[in-house]
């Protein structure tokens, strides 16, 4: 039993999505970057006060993560390793654009606390996260079932962000075909998600004052 929760821990989660992206399941890069993207960009908001470049500085730290992960090798924990790269990418940025970036960085136990603040303030509960952590397991299983055209399809739609046309060269196939593999896709992933999501809003309903 022991084992199995230990198996079933964040940080075992996340070592065995980084091996899956590193034996080239792409797909397993889009959980990762689902269930960090909000923390990443939080921390670069220490850096870079204007949104819109919290949002390009966060998603630059993501390609270059995704550029990188072949080098992880589990020496730390995966957060710890992409919010180097996100520090490093933010007062790179601000280099780029001639401010002087802090003289201080944000250690990751600094930027765990200040996003457990955030959390606590959200109202995250041990539940939420299980919840969290179900979905990503069943969008995994549900990208794995997918035939081999759609699962390339949509792995080059939401985790590497090509075009529609960037797509279609890619594959050889026309931009109309594209768009219906990536729609079916996103359906069939969607029929595997809808129950825990229904269950997630009938126990947000339920715990409603």
């Amino acid at each position: 039993m022991a084992d199995a929760m230990q198996k079933d821990s964040p940080q075992e989660l996340d070592l065995e999505l980084v091996r899956r992206v590193q034996r080239g399941d792409s797909a397993a890069f889009d959980l990762l970057v689902r269930k960090y993207q909000h923390r990443i960009v939080g921390l670069i908001g220490r850096y870079v006060a204007d949104w819109s470049e919290c949002q390009d500085v966060a998603q630059d730290t993501f390609i270059r993560a995704y550029r990188a992960i072949g080098n992880f090798r589990g020496d730390a924990q995966f957060y710890t390793w992409l919010h180097r790269i996100a520090v490093n990418t933010a007062k790179n940025h601000l280099v780029a654009h001639n401010r002087r970036p802090p003289m201080d960085d944000i250690d990751a136990g600094d930027a765990e606390q200040y996003d457990v603040g955030i959390r606590l303030r959200d109202t995250d509960t041990p539940e939420r996260e299980a919840m969290r952590e179900e979905l990503e397991r069943t969008v995994m299983k549900a990208v794995d079932a997918l035939p081999e055209e759609l699962r390339t399809a949509i792995t080059l739609r939401e985790v590497e962000g090509l075009s529609y046309e960037e797509i279609a060269q890619k594959m050889q196939c026309p931009i109309g075909t594209v768009r219906s593999r990536i729609f079916r896709a996103r359906e069939a992933i969607d029929v595997e998600l809808r129950p825990l999501l229904d269950v997630q809003s009938a126990t947000r309903e339920r715990n409603r004052p």
